[in-house]
């Protein structure tokens, strides 16, 4: 049977302390509490490890021997634990956040760059992935997601407003062969969708009418995993696509990207930092909600 941990490092303080008295002070219990322990040890090793007389304590050979292996690892141990205990103190380590590729308000790059330069000791490292896993048992500080595929077991921070889906061609598409009326007549016209794997179905198209919501499998003529590549396409008029709104904005602005059917396109809440408790925060973290809050309240400058 092994030894238990405690009687170890009991019997460590008593080699250091060589006095059962002394010993018990550091532990913060009774002398007798003490020998007990170390008799407990003994017992476990067959073998006695202190020498005890009534004026001193001294160790047997076998205890020098015990003393010589454990007292390094009980030390690393202690090391451990202050380094550990140290990340309470002041943001530093690493953060390791999942953010959806879609995020584009979070991966803009300016509350990212901000927090970077004021949080020093923080070394960020985040995954862009639409993949859907538990971030806790992937190793992940936080997520970043639409607010509702979030687990309600999650505490959540708003990232953007509210948000909605649009379809989308070019200016050139839409003179061509005009703009679509309503979202059933997708599956009539070339679309340019989105998958996650060539191997999984494409996404299909959602929308709502008359509060009625409901999606339309489209003729996704080419279809890929880069929202980037969505949109190149889409500006050279290889045909109708859809996205989120934010991915859409600066070729809307510039006219290389016409919004149709915006009338079946509702909004819904939007994308949201999420983590699993409150509770023993890292600080880290916590000036990650507490950055992200204040750059989008206007109170962090993106230079700063």
């Amino acid at each position: 049977m092994l030894p238990d941990f405690n009687a170890l490092a009991a019997f460590v303080i008593v080699a250091e302390e060589k006095s059962f008295r002394a010993a018990a002070d550091r532990l913060g219990v009774t002398r007798s509490a003490v020998s007990q322990t170390i008799r407990r040890l003994e017992e476990t090793l067959g073998i006695a490890v202190v020498s005890r007389t009534t004026r001193s304590v001294a160790l047997t050979e076998a205890g020098e021997r015990l003393y010589a292996e454990v007292a390094p690892a009980f030390a690393g141990m202690q090391t451990a634990i202050e380094t550990a205990a140290s990340l309470r103190d002041r943001p530093r380590g690493q953060l390791r956040l999942a953010v959806s590729s879609i995020a584009d308000s979070f991966l803009s790059g300016a509350m990212l760059a901000s927090f970077a330069e004021n949080n020093p000791e923080v070394k960020l490292h985040v995954t862009v992935t639409d993949e859907e896993f538990d971030i806790v048992a992937e190793g992940y500080d936080a997520g970043v997601r639409l607010g509702e595929v979030i687990a309600q077991d999650m505490i959540a921070v708003p990232v953007s407003g509210e948000q909605r889906q649009l379809a989308v061609a070019s200016p050139a598409y839409i003179e061509r062969f005009g703009a679509p009326a309503h979202p059933g007549e997708l599956t009539e016209r070339r679309c340019i969708g989105w998958r996650r794997a060539p191997n999984l179905p494409a996404y299909r198209w959602e929308f709502s009418e008359n509060e009625r919501e409901f999606s339309v499998s489209v003729n996704d003529a080419i279809t890929t995993t880069d929202m980037a590549l969505m949109i190149k396409l889409a500006i050279a008029g290889a045909g109708i696509s859809f996205g989120m709104e934010d991915s859409f904005e600066v070729p809307i602005r510039r006219g290389e990207l016409v919004p149709i059917l915006e009338k079946f396109c509702p909004r819904f809440p939007g994308f949201y930092l999420y983590y699993p408790s409150r509770r023993n925060m890292a600080p880290k973290l916590r000036a990650l909600v507490d950055h992200l809050r204040g750059f989008r309240q206007g109170q962090v400058r993106a230079d700063a």
